[in-house]
């Protein structure tokens, strides 16, 4: 297989600064080095290291805030074909800032390409996630339910995650906790981890190639421009009009 020719780009929703050590990072790198192994351009975005604002609208400086870095960012996130949002867990839920994320995107969603769809479709995505207690699953649902609304395609196991024991306890990738020197670092054990993790990237990769090849989806039947201009398929009939 070659992969060369894709983009990919992975977006840290932890709630760190890039200052501190980001576990939900240590397992995005899992697959960034699949990636890298099969020369895929990566980029990766803390996007909590950027101000970048609230709301649902393309660029928030037009709405109010002072300062907006989205429209910068997502210039990477349009130019790749694949999406990966990486999350913590709090309180069973994705972090504030995936939520930010997903707004953002979403304002996005009324942009079009050059076939008159959806800008997004094309592009496939997938997730990473991570904590100490039980939410892989729940948190990956909500993220891509929301990437596959606004146009993303999801591959089949499309997330990979690690959680902990319940309660207190060291997070995926740490080296030493309570005193306890940990060899080798949490999680980097874990062949169900380890196998999602790779299944998911090659997935990703596989789905991507996919409609790369085939110069995404054909328009017939999902133009936004066909709509507007009045080629509605599904409404027939004069009293729909």
């Amino acid at each position: 297989m070659n992969f060369s020719n894709l983009k990919a780009v992975y977006v840290n929703c932890t709630l760190k600064k890039s200052t501190a050590v980001s576990h939900t990072g240590l397992l995005m790198e899992v697959s960034k080095q699949i990636m890298a192994k099969e020369q895929v351009e990566t980029d990766t975005i803390r996007l909590v290291d950027h101000d970048v604002a609230s709301g649902v609208y393309p660029d928030m400086t037009q709405h109010g805030w002072d300062k907006d870095e989205w429209p910068a960012l997502f210039q990477k996130i349009s130019e790749a074909d694949i999406l990966i949002v990486g999350t913590p867990i709090w309180l069973g839920e994705k972090s504030s800032v995936a939520q930010k994320l997903i707004e953002r995107l979403y304002a996005m969603s009324g942009l079009t390409n050059d076939k008159g769809q959806y800008s997004f479709y094309g592009k496939v995505a997938g997730c990473v996630v991570t904590g100490n207690e039980d939410g892989v699953k729940h948190c990956a649902m909500g993220i891509l339910y929301s990437l596959q609304h606004i146009g993303y395609s999801i591959p089949p196991q499309a997330d990979c995650g690690w959680i902990g024991d319940v309660g207190p306890g060291p997070s995926y990738g740490d080296k030493e906790w309570r005193g306890e020197q940990l060899d080798p670092p949490v999680g980097y054990e874990s062949d169900f981890t380890n196998r999602n993790t790779t299944f998911m990237t090659y997935n990703l990769l596989h789905l991507a190639s996919m409609l790369k090849a085939n110069g995404g989806y054909p328009n017939y039947g999902n133009s936004r421009k066909a709509w507007d201009d009045g080629s509605r398929w599904e409404f027939e009939n004069p009293e729909y009009r």
